[in-house]
């Protein structure tokens, strides 16, 4: 067996190792707008529930040299975002959001997607998207390697689900409905595969 402690690996090995190792992660594909109203589209796997009361998730944005992702820094300064949960059907055109554009381009540009007006927020929703959720900030996390800071961690509160009826019975979700991807290596992604039912002692 390998044993590596991970200051002896180089910053791009603990990154291999962490996103190989820690799989299938799910995608959150967030809109945020500028402060000029630049739709913003970002997926990102460094995503998952914090808590369901209140209703939080966190989203962590690593920096690129130094500097904070367009995502952060408008949720930062408008305070809201909106959360899609990456499916199959859409899976090709969300592939398309993480494109390396300037903060003066939209990424909805690079895709077939369609957009609406939200409930609560100002931010728009992606209308081909089963699952989308608006949210408020909540907190903000400078994570740092030594005085450097090297990702941003987003706490963000639920303040309105929106889900297709066909997928939504008796307050649960049909997985086979939703067909959500999650984020492997490289260029991997994975669909839901086989469950197993398991009941938990009590």
């Amino acid at each position: 067996m390998t044993s590596i402690r991970p200051e002896d690996m180089a910053e791009r090995d603990n990154y291999k190792f962490l996103i190989g190792s820690i799989i299938p992660r799910p995608i959150a594909v967030v809109t945020s707008l500028s402060e000029i109203g630049i739709l913003n589209i970002a997926p990102f796997s460094y995503f998952n529930i914090v808590t369901s009361n209140p209703p939080i998730v966190s989203i962590s944005i690593q920096r690129k040299s130094g500097e904070m992702k367009d995502t952060v820094r408008n949720i930062l300064a408008l305070k809201e975002a909106v959360i899609h949960i990456a499916d199959e059907e859409n899976i090709e055109d969300i592939n398309q959001t993480a494109a390396n554009l300037l903060a003066t381009e939209s990424e909805l540009t690079k895709t077939t997607f369609t957009t609406k007006a939200s409930d609560i927020v100002k931010v728009p929703q992606i209308n081909e998207i089963k699952i989308k959720m608006e949210v408020s900030f909540y907190e903000h996390v400078e994570i740092k390697n030594k005085t450097q800071v090297s990702a941003d961690l987003l706490l963000l509160k639920i303040e309105k689900y929106h889900i297709p009826d066909e997928i939504y019975h008796e307050g649960r979700i049909d997985p086979d409905g939703l067909k959500p991807m999650g984020r492997l290596a490289g260029h991997d992604y994975a669909a839901l595969g086989t469950r197993r039912t398991i009941v938990r002692p009590d």
